[in-house]
């Protein structure tokens, strides 16, 4: 039995066949009406309801073919059944071509085949339904990931250019140190980021951040970051007293850390955290997970510098300690940010490290130098930043 809420409008003058058909598709469950002229056909059709339509093709006043292109002018999805006593072959082209879903010979003597026919194109109209239907619930989830998209675009922009703008300038302090950095954006918004100031005229103090993850929320804790630290510098004197000197890196980062735990922003950061004393030549450092570590290079020899220490944001009991190093008249220190790793074509961490060692025996000169040396300006596709922060003196 089939589904009784499916009609189907039978088009046929002849009498005798069309009250044939009509009993034995209501026998096998469909709700079936019935026309004896295509105007007449047409206009049943006009008032609703009709699921499927059987129609003859020979018919005095309009015939089959003429039913089919009325019926499709108003609704291309209907699908039409045509019968024929003629079966020419001509009709039978011209009624596929038409849109129709079958073409049977009359009379049709076994009636089960005017029924499988039926019931086929009724499934097949109900899932070109199906499908119209997912389609447009598709086209309209696409235009909304769309829309989405544009949206984190937009923010990508802006988190990118508010981070640019909270970067510090070059500087060159009196007693010839000079401080610089680049940072070569990834594909992706990221958390890198550098800051630094000469406190006092006398503390050079910086440091080269690193946020886990990608994305507008690790720009936000860089930002956020900076003002943090700065509001450390500008109200609680930190790096302004030969105490500060000291210990100030790592109560820095004690900070840092235990706000971060309290708010709880899901991110941790690696942090390498250095101030130099411009009158002595000494320097203060720390060093929070952060991978490669510092060169400093002399005389055309390149050495990282000694130290390690927990990321910050992960532990809250944790803290760092403080590395001293007595800096030579001529030097150049240089900081990366792990994006650096990436470029380099040697397969291990060890061969990185030692090929980016070589590299900056010769070419650490200035932040210019090193970045040629890397070609940092041509990358553009690497999924993580590049911060280098170059210091020099004597060069």
């Amino acid at each position: 039995m089939n589904d009784t809420s499916r009609t189907l409008l039978i088009i046929d003058d002849d009498k005798p066949v069309r009250h044939s058909i009509t009993a034995f598709l209501e026998d096998s469950g469909y709700r079936v009406l019935e026309a004896n002229d295509g105007p007449a056909g047409l206009e049943l059709y006009a008032a609703g309801g009709v699921d499927l339509v059987i129609t003859d093709l020979r018919m005095p006043s309009m015939d089959g073919l003429a039913v089919l292109k009325n019926l499709h002018d108003i609704s291309s999805e209907i699908p039409v059944i045509v019968i024929s006593g003629a079966g020419v072959m001509s009709d039978v082209v011209s009624a596929l071509r038409l849109g129709a879903s079958d073409y049977l010979i009359k009379p049709i003597v076994d009636m089960e085949v005017l029924v499988h026919s039926v019931e086929k194109a009724l499934e097949r109209r109900d899932l070109l339904a199906q499908n119209k239907k997912y389609r447009e619930k598709l086209e309209s989830a696409n235009k909304g990931l769309r829309e989405n998209l544009r949206v984190l675009e937009r923010d990508q922009v802006a988190g990118r250019q508010v981070q640019r703008r909270l970067l510090p300038k070059p500087q060159v302090t009196a007693e010839g140190y000079s401080i610089a950095h680049h940072i070569a954006p990834s594909l992706y918004l990221s958390g890198d980021f550098v800051d630094y100031a000469h406190v006092g005229r006398r503390y050079l103090a910086f440091y080269l951040a690193d946020v886990s993850g990608h994305g507008a929320s690790s720009a936000f804790v860089t930002i956020w970051l900076k003002h943090l630290v700065s509001r450390m510098v500008r109200e609680e004197g930190l790096f302004s007293t030969a105490e500060s000197f000291e210990t100030g890196a790592s109560e820095m980062l004690t900070s840092i850390n235990r706000e971060i735990n309290e708010t709880s922003l899901n991110h941790h950061l690696t942090f390498f955290v250095g101030v130099i004393d411009t009158h002595t030549g000494q320097m203060r450092y720390v060093v929070a997970g952060h991978l490669p570590m510092p060169i400093l290079v002399t005389d055309g020899k390149a050495e990282f510098l000694l130290g390690s220490g927990k990321p910050v944001g992960i532990f809250k009991e944790v803290s760092w300690q403080v590395h001293e190093c007595q800096l030579p008249e001529k030097f150049s220190l240089v900081c990366f940010s792990d994006g650096v790793l990436e470029i380099l074509k040697a397969s291990t961490l060890q061969e990185k490290e030692r090929d980016l060692l070589a590299l900056m025996a010769q070419k650490a000169q200035n932040l210019q130098t090193v970045c040629d040396a890397l070609a940092v300006q041509e990358v553009s596709d690497t999924p993580d930043d590049i911060a280098i922060l170059t210091i020099t003196r004597g060069y």
